[in-house]
């Protein structure tokens, strides 16, 4: 088990579990950052952030995004957001794509402070899984963002051999038009680019706060990401319930990568 330990432990980039908060609260984690030692702040959000603009939650019985999806029988809420399910059957993602159109929402206060912290230089990057693109219309650019379910900015032929690149007054034109957007070159789907090849390397060891907002932590890969920080990083969830708790494997060997937040051993 110490083997398996230190060989997960360099792996995955994961350092000693230093306590860096004075206090594992709200007040604790702003003199963090005021004090001048916080430089690397890296923000994971979901729809939870976006549903004060107005944009329905994806959960929410009755009302959510999925349970008016349903009609098209999707095996399970996340599937909406797999490539492989959508190669076979895209047209969920259409729907739910001219829900959430660029244009017809307003960013919410998360945004605003996203991009505050960015004007404030704290900003390493922020990943988000929406697709309203509300992070860019606050303010945040293209090198600021990880937008890990695709973004209307630039759609791409889905095909690996091809990859022609589309434009969003394209897009808008087909999702509009009731239409399953097909490459005009090979004939296969067009669908808002992927970024699932999350920038690792540069960000999570760096990164000295995680920020996690409004997001169930249920989609692979980007849920796996909070265990990607040093172990010292502090991570703060912002949710309306706990998410991204440490999975049993982990937990028996001593990691504690997902979130901790009742057991005597939390330390940040």
């Amino acid at each position: 088990v110490d083997f398996l330990r230190s060989l997960f432990s360099s792996t995955l980039g994961l350092g000693s579990a230093e306590k860096v908060l004075d206090e594992l609260t709200l007040a604790g984690v702003a003199r963090y950052i005021n004090g001048g030692k916080c430089k690397n702040i890296v923000c994971m959000v979901g729809a939870g952030i976006s549903t004060s603009a107005g944009i329905p939650d994806f959960r929410s019985p009755g009302t959510g995004l999925y349970a008016n999806l349903q009609k098209y029988n999707l095996p399970y809420p996340e599937a909406i957001f797999q490539i492989d399910y959508f190669k076979k059957h895209p047209e969920p993602f259409f729907a739910l794509a001219r829900e959430l159109y660029p244009g017809q929402f307003k960013p919410t206060i998360c945004h605003y402070f996203i991009k505050m912290l960015k004007d404030q230089g704290l900003l390493r990057r922020c990943y988000t899984q929406n697709i309203d693109t509300l992070e860019r219309v606050a303010g945040l650019q293209g090198e600021d963002l990880i937008e890990a379910h695709g973004t209307f900015y630039t759609s791409h032929c889905v095909s690996f051999c091809c990859r022609k690149e589309y434009t969003l007054d394209w897009m808008k034109e087909k999702i509009f038009a009731d239409a399953i957007p097909k490459c005009e070159k090979c004939g296969s789907l067009v669908k808002p680019g992927e970024s699932i090849l999350f920038s690792l390397e540069r960000d999570f060891p760096r990164c000295d706060l995680l920020i996690v907002m409004g997001t169930s932590l249920q989609v692979q890969p980007f849920a796996s990401l909070v265990s990607r920080v040093p172990k010292s990083c502090p991570r703060l969830l912002i949710n309306m319930e706990k998410a991204g708790e440490a999975g049993p494997m982990l937990g028996l060997l001593g990691f504690g990568g997902g979130m901790d937040f009742d057991s005597d051993k939390a330390y940040r």
